[in-house]
C-alpha cells in the first residue's frame, strides 16, 4: 500500500523527520529524542516552505541563516540536511554521536555541511543569530540600491526553554529589539520540559511578555501540529520588518510517544525499543525498519531542497544584473564575500620611535584598528560600553542602529537603512551576548568583527570565546586592563588567572604586545590569521623599545629575539610577554654590569610560536641555554613550559590591590631588580642577587609574589 494512502504528505513528511531522528538516538543509545519528535512540525513548516537555501551550494551568501539554538536536538537538523539533499548520508545518520561521523551529539559549524553555526551550550545560538541578522542587515544597508536588491535574506532560529532560561538570551534579546532586527525570526519550542522536570519548577514568567517588552513581535501557536498556524504565523513575523520575532509554538516534547510524551524522561535518553516501536504506531508509521524513508516524503523534501538550486540561479542572474551597473560596489562585495583583503591594507599602520611618549598598548592598538578600518571597510564591531576606555571607537564610521536612532534612510538602501551601514556598534553592557554574536557575524562570512571589553570581563563571555575558537571563526576579541596594572579599581578589576585559561583554550591565538609597535604588528597579524584572535592590551603607559639589537622581529612568529646579548652565547634567557617586557630590556643592561650575558626574548603569543617549525623555535629559545627568567604580571600557569627545568617563574597567583598602578606593579616586585635578582640567582651570583633583590632602588615589600623553579 502506498504510504500516501496511510496519511496524507505533510503528516507523513513530519513523520519521518520524528522517526529518522529517534531511531537514529536509539541506534547509538545517546541522544535527545524528544526535542525532534515535538518540533517537527514546525521545522517541517519552516525547511519545505519558507527557508531559502541550495543543498548544492550551502554556501550560497544570500541564503537564509537557520541556527539550532536548542543544539541537543540536533538530530532534528541533521535530518533535515539528509532529507533535503545536503551531503550528509543516511549511513552518517546511523552513525550518530559515533567516532569520526559527521553527526556529532550537537552540531559544529564546519564539520558538517549546512550547519551555520556550533551549538549545545544553551543561548548561545541565540546570540549567534542575532550576530547573524546584524551581518543581513548591514550588508543590505551597505549594497542594496533602489531597483537592485541582492541582499535579502533572513536569519531563523528554533529555541528552547532552557535557552531562554540562559541570561545570554535575554541579553540578546535585548539587543536585537533595540536594533529592530525585522529580518530576525525564532520559533520556541514551548514543550514546558527541561532535563530535570517540567519547567514549573523553575521557570514560570510570562515569556511572550518579556519579548514584547524587549521590542519584539511576539506570535502564539497553541498547536505545535497545526502546520496551517505555524505558517500564517512565519508570515506574521515576515511583514513585521521593524522588530524581531518571537514565536511562541506549544509542542509536546516526545510527541507520539505513549509513556514518555511530555516527560522529561524524553528529554535526554533514547525512548527505549518498546516505546519507540509504540511510538511508530501511536503515530501509523507504515513500517517497524529502523531508518525507513518513504520514498514519497524523501521525494517531497528533495523538491523542496531542489527548488534552492532555481533560487540562486534567478538571484546570479540579479547579482550579474547589479555588477553591471555597479561594478565597484559589486567588486567590493565579490572581494568580502571571499574573505580576501584590498591590497595594502596595513598600509597606513602607525609607526613610533624609541624617543616618543610612552603609550599605553589599548590606546596603540586603537590606533592601529582604526588604520586597517580605513581601508578595510568590512571591519565592524564594538565594546560593552567600553569605547572611550578600550579605544575600540572607529572613527567616522557612525552608529550601527535602525535608522530612527542612526540616521536617515539611505535612498539606495533597499534591504536596509543607512544606520544600519556604520560599523559601529554599540552592544551595551552585554559581553556574553557580544560574543556570541561577534561569532555570528563572523560566521555569517563576509565580515572582519571585533568585540571590546576589560580583560577581567573576558570571565563573562569565555564560552563564546570557546565556540568561535571550535569554530574556527575569524573573529577579533579586544580586551584592555589587561593586569594589576590597572590600579584604583583594585582586584575585583585586576585580571590574574584570565590569560592562563585563556591560552588554554585550543586554537586561539592569545597575543599580549609589549609596546606601541607590536600592538600594532599584533593587529596586522590576528588579520591575515585564519582563526579567532584575542587581544591583551594594556592601561598603563608603556616605552617605547628599541629593535636596534632585534632578530627576525616579527610578531606573526609568536616570538622574537627583541635584545640580543652582546659578545656571545646568552647565559641567560629573559622571556617576556606585553608590559614586562621592558623590564627584561632594563635587567638585560643591569646584567651586563654582572657580567651576565642576557638574551631578551618577546612573547606576544604562545600559538603563533607554537606553529613555527622546531629550527625557528631553536633559534629563539635554544634547549642549551636552560637558564631562563619569565615574566608575566598574571597567574604562573603554563609559563614552566617555557622556563624550563631550570628556569624561574615570575608571575602573580593571588589577587590583586587597590592603589595607584605603578605602586601596585613596584610592590608586587615588578621591577628591573627583582628580574636581575632571578638572572643572578640562576647563574650562581647569590650574594650579587641578594643586594638586587633587596637593595634600597627596589622598594617593594617582602610580601611577594610567586617566583620559583618550574
Amino acid at each position: 500500500m502506498p504510504s500516501t494512502d496511510i496519511r496524507s504528505l505533510e503528516e507523513l513528511c513530519i513523520n519521518t523527520i520524528r522517526f529518522l531522528s529517534a531511531d537514529a538516538v536509539q541506534n547509538a543509545n545517546s541522544g535527545h529524542p524528544g526535542m525532534p519528535m515535538g518540533a517537527a512540525a514546525m521545522a517541517y513548516t519552516l525547511w519545505t516552505k519558507y527557508l531559502k537555501f541550495n543543498p548544492k551550494d550551502p554556501a550560497w551568501f544570500d541564503r537564509d541563516r537557520f541556527v539550532l539554538s536548542a543544539g541537543h536536538g540536533s538530530m532534528l537538523l541533521y535530518s533535515l540536511l539528509h532529507l533535503t539533499g545536503f551531503d550528509l548520508s543516511l549511513e552518517e545518520l546511523k552513525r550518530f554521536r559515533q567516532w569520526g561521523s559527521k553527526t556529532p551529539g550537537h552540531p559544529e559549524r564546519g564539520h558538517t555541511a549546512g550547519v551555520e553555526v556550533a551549538t549545545g551550550p544553551l543561548g548561545q545560538g541565540f546570540g549567534n543569530a542575532v550576530g547573524l541578522a546584524i551581518a543581513e542587515a548591514w550588508f543590505a544597508a551597505r549594497f542594496n540600491k533602489p531597483g537592485h536588491t541582492i541582499i535579502d535574506h533572513y536569519t531563523y532560529g528554533i529555541c528552547g526553554d532552557g535557552d531562554l532560561m540562559e541570561g545570554i538570551s535575554q541579553e540578546a534579546a535585548s539587543l536585537a529589539g533595540h536594533l529592530k532586527l525585522g529580518k530576525l525570526i525564532f520559533l520556541y519550542d514551548r514543550n514546558h520540559i527541561s532535563l530535570a522536570g517540567a519547567t514549573s519548577l523553575c521557570f514560570t514568567e510570562d515569556v511572550g511578555r518579556r519579548f514584547e517588552a524587549y521590542d519584539w513581535h511576539t506570535v502564539h501557536v497553541r498547536e505545535g501540529n497545526n502546520t496551517e498556524e505555524i505558517a500564517k504565523a512565519i508570515e506574521a513575523a515576515q511583514a513585521e520588518t521593524q522588530k524581531p520575532s518571537l514565536i511562541l509554538v506549544r509542542t509536546h516534547i516526545g510527541y507520539g510517544s505513549p509513556h514518555k510524551q511530555d516527560s522529561f524522561e524524553a528529554h535526554g535518553n533514547p525512548l527505549g525499543e518498546d516505546d519507540l516501536a509504540a511510538a511508530k504506531k501511536a503515530l501509523g508509521w507504515p513500517s517497524t525498519e529502523k531508518f525507513f524513508l518513504p520514498q514519497d516524503a524523501v521525494d517531497f523534501f528533495r523538491k523542496s531542497g531542489a527548488a534552492g538550486v532555481s533560487a540562486q540561479a534567478a538571484w546570479q542572474e540579479k547579482l550579474d544584473a547589479y555588477a553591471a551597473a555597479f561594478p565597484l560596489e559589486a567588486a567590493e562585495l565579490a572581494r568580502m564575500i571571499a574573505g580576501k583583503l584590498p591590497e595594502n591594507s596595513s598600509a597606513d599602520l602607525p609607526k613610533w620611535k624609541p624617543e616618543d611618549k610612552a603609550l599605553a598598548t589599548r590606546a596603540a592598538g586603537g590606533q592601529a584598528l582604526n588604520a586597517l578600518a580605513k581601508n578595510i571597510p568590512n571591519i565592524l564591531g564594538g565594546s560593552a560600553d567600553l569605547n572611550p576606555s578600550t579605544n575600540t571607537a572607529l572613527k567616522g564610521a557612525g552608529a550601527f542602529q535602525n535608522s530612527e536612532f542612526g540616521g536617515p534612510s539611505s535612498a539606495g538602501a533597499v534591504g536596509g537603512v543607512w544606520g544600519y551601514a556604520r560599523r559601529n556598534i554599540a552592544f551595551g553592557v552585554r559581553e556574553h551576548a557580544m560574543g556570541a554574536a561577534v561569532n555570528g557575524m563572523a560566521a555569517h562570512g563576509g565580515l572582519l568583527p571585533f568585540s571590546a571589553t576589560f580583560l577581567v570581563f573576558s570571565d563573562y563571555m569565555k564560552p563564546s570565546i570557546r565556540l568561535g575558537a571550535l569554530s574556527k571563526l575569524k573573529a577579533f576579541y579586544v580586551f584592555t586592563h589587561d593586569s594589576v596594572g590597572v590600579g584604583e579599581d583594585g582586584p575585583t578589576h585586576e585580571p590574574i588567572e584570565q590569560l592562563a585559561g585563556l591560552r588554554a583554550i585550543p586554537g586561539l591565538n592569545v597575543m599580549r604586545p609589549a609596546d606601541a609597535t607590536e600592538a600594532a604588528e599584533c593587529w596586522a597579524a590576528a588579520i591575515a590569521h585564519e582563526g579567532p584572535t584575542l587581544f591583551s592590551f594594556t592601561r598603563q603607559n608603556l616605552p617605547h623599545l628599541s629593535r636596534a639589537g632585534a632578530k627576525n622581529a616579527d610578531v606573526s612568529k609568536g616570538a622574537y629575539i627583541l635584545s640580543e646579548a652582546e659578545a656571545g652565547t646568552p647565559d641567560v634567557l629573559l622571556i617576556a610577554s606585553g608590559s614586562e617586557v621592558s623590564l627584561c630590556v632594563k635587567a638585560q643592561e643591569k646584567l651586563k654590569g654582572y657580567g651576565v650575558r642576557a638574551r631578551v626574548v618577546s612573547f606576544p603569543s604562545w600559538h603563533l610560536f607554537e606553529a613555527q617549525d622546531t629550527d625557528y623555535q631553536e633559534s629563539v629559545l635554544p634547549k642549551a641555554i636552560t637558564k631562563r627568567v619569565t615574566v608575566e604580571a598574571g597567574s604562573t600557569v603554563g609559563w614552566h613550559r617555557w622556563a624550563g627545568t631550570e628556569g624561574t617563574v615570575i608571575g602573580i597567583d593571588h589577587f590583586g590591590a587597590s592603589a595607584p598602578g605603578d605602586l601596585i606593579l613596584k610592590n608586587f616586585g615588578y621591577t628591573a631588580e627583582r628580574v636581575t635578582a632571578a638572572a643572578l640567582r640562576l647563574v650562581g651570583k647569590t650574594a650579587e642577587a641578594e643586594q638586587e633583590y633587596w637593595g634600597e632602588t627596589t622598594g617593594f615589600a617582602p610580601t611577594l609574589p610567586h617566583e620559583g623553579p618550574s
